[in-house]
């Protein structure tokens, strides 16, 4: 029994976000059409300055052109306009093996799971990477304290999910910072997921990464904070009230004590600075209180439009 016939009767779709990926692109669509071939294959050029449309087309993908640029508006879109069972997201660089997709979607119905990551087993084997594993380890550790530890490499671009994740999820990022959300997402809702090691390529000299160390570092980094702020309110302005408080009370200790041994206050203008930072840590703690009622509200009402989707029908 083939690939294929194990997932008769799924509608299977493969997605391939691209930008300038013409020495790949035909490749890859390709090997998937090879490894699935009932499956759709839809290429999303990003604003392609090179041929990646027109040699996608070739090969026998269905090209679709998104013209805000960013992996993760492409993202939102491939979400928003396609339709199916299951899907499967990789990347157009050749970096992921396509005969590994029946792996995930397997895995996917086995597991009864709404989102399979592909994490990377090569990762951290290619010098010219060094930077970009770097902030892997950090980031990943970073996700794992604030987010949870469901997931072990949150920048994975080879994933298989569910018509109930696809629907559901709200895609506010813009570029690279999308897989963050994602695993977010599927954390914030308690969705069961998993994971599959799976080897990782090289691209082929003359190909070039997208990604910038430091800017989408930085944009990730953000989008981190931003989630947190949206899912964990309590936490987020907790920190900021504790930093603010520690702040007030370390102006204020030597002003306290000088008052208690004189009577006097000579220093005003501290005092002044550290009774107003400690009611910046008040508001903080408030709006802490507030917001973590408002975002538990959100997460039920997500979780709604997630149940309200049908779940993967399995034979």
């Amino acid at each position: 029994m083939t690939d294929q016939d194990a997932f008769d009767g799924l509608d299977i779709a493969i997605l391939i976000p691209c930008y300038n990926e013409a020495l790949t692109i035909a490749e890859v669509v390709r090997d998937f059409r090879r490894t699935l071939p009932r499956a759709r294959i839809f290429v999303f050029d990003n604003n392609s300055s090179d041929d990646t449309a027109t040699i996608a087309a070739r090969a026998g993908a269905r090209v679709v052109r998104e013209r805000r640029q960013g992996k993760g508006n492409v993202v939102r879109r491939m979400f928003a306009d396609i339709d199916a069972d299951i899907y499967v997201m990789a990347d157009g660089d050749g970096t992921y093996d396509a005969a590994a997709a029946p792996a995930l979607i397997a895995k996917l119905i086995e597991e009864r799971a709404d989102m399979v990551v592909g994490t990377r087993r090569g990762v951290h084997e290619d010098a010219g990477r060094e930077g970009h594993a770097f902030g892997n380890r950090v980031f990943n550790l970073i996700y794992g304290r604030l987010f949870g530890r469901d997931f072990t490499d949150i920048f994975s671009g080879y994933r298989a999910f569910t018509r109930r994740f696809a629907k559901s999820f709200p895609a506010v990022s813009s570029g690279f910072e999308i897989e963050t959300e994602m695993s977010v997402h599927a954390s914030q809702l308690k969705m069961p997921t998993a994971e599959l090691e799976l080897d990782y390529g090289r691209r082929p000299e003359g190909s070039h990464s997208k990604l910038s160390t430091f800017r989408d570092g930085f944009r990730i980094l953000m989008m981190i904070a931003m989630l947190m702020k949206e899912t964990r309110p309590a936490v987020f302005f907790g920190l900021l009230a504790g930093l603010f408080g520690a702040l007030s009370l370390a102006l204020a200790t030597p002003v306290l004590a000088v008052f208690l041994e004189t009577g006097l206050v000579p220093r005003l203008p501290t005092a002044v600075l550290a009774m107003g930072l400690m009611v910046i840590a008040f508001l903080f703690t408030a709006c802490g209180l507030i917001l973590d009622s408002v975002a538990r509200g959100r997460v039920e009402q997500k979780r709604i439009l997630y149940l309200a989707q049908a779940p993967l029908a399995i034979q």
